[in-house]
């Protein structure tokens, strides 16, 4: 399939497509007109990037685990547990951190508020 019909079959954007590409995340196929041509099941491929983009993974990591894929679908080998594992880490001190930031924040206002009431 060409890059437009994999644009609507999935979509994404175009310019969003070649990005992943550029990235390593697919790999389509130049006949020799230059034209991409992707195989029939690219738009799993995409579907899979999408779930993972979703779930806060950089590309630098969908592109080590996505040769982990079972079948279709989302499921994947024990080999990205670490990946999973670690960027979940991550996005928990990140949570932690943003509470504390609006913990601070909301104080702020408050005292804020309270100078002005008092003014």
């Amino acid at each position: 399939m060409k890059i437009g019909e994999l644009a609507r079959a999935t979509g994404v954007s175009v310019r969003l497509l070649r990005y992943y590409e550029e990235v390593g995340l697919l790999s389509p196929h130049r006949p020799g007109g230059g034209h991409r041509r992707y195989a029939p099941d690219a738009p799993e491929a995409v579907h899979r990037i999408r779930v993972l983009l979703a779930a806060g993974l950089p590309t630098r990591v969908i592109r080590e685990i996505l040769p982990c894929v079972q079948g279709t679908g989302t499921d994947f080998d024990p080999c990205v547990t670490t990946h999973l594992r670690t960027r979940l880490t991550e996005l928990d001190t990140h949570i932690t951190d943003l509470r504390q930031a609006r913990s601070s924040l909301a104080a702020l206002l408050a005292a804020t508020e309270r100078m002005a009431t008092a003014a």
